[in-house]
């Protein structure tokens, strides 16, 4: 199983949930943060550092929202997104 970065975090792209994964599976994007499903271990330390709570288990994501897991899996394997380790100014502090 994996966690998903959901709509809450699009235009936002707060980093504080990158510093403390233990494997590096977010994956930056122009408007918003991506999680790897398979590198992510489900370890759940990005969930309570995200201020915005975009970040949801895999089971758990809203309905409204259910299209944010492919677009996750869809974006972090993309070569138009990085790793990103470490924390940057938000998008909404712009």
């Amino acid at each position: 199983m994996t966690h998903v970065v959901c709509e809450p975090c699009s235009g936002c792209k707060y980093t504080d949930c990158v510093v403390v994964c233990p494997v590096e599976c977010f994956y930056e994007g122009d408007q918003m943060l991506y999680i790897h499903p398979e590198e992510c271990i489900d370890c759940e330390a990005c969930v309570p550092e995200c201020p915005v709570e975009a970040i949801f288990h895999e089971d758990n994501v809203p309905e409204e929202w259910k299209s944010y897991i492919e677009l996750n899996a869809e974006k972090a394997e993309s070569d138009e997104c990085d790793v990103i380790t470490e924390k940057k100014e938000p998008l909404a502090d712009k």
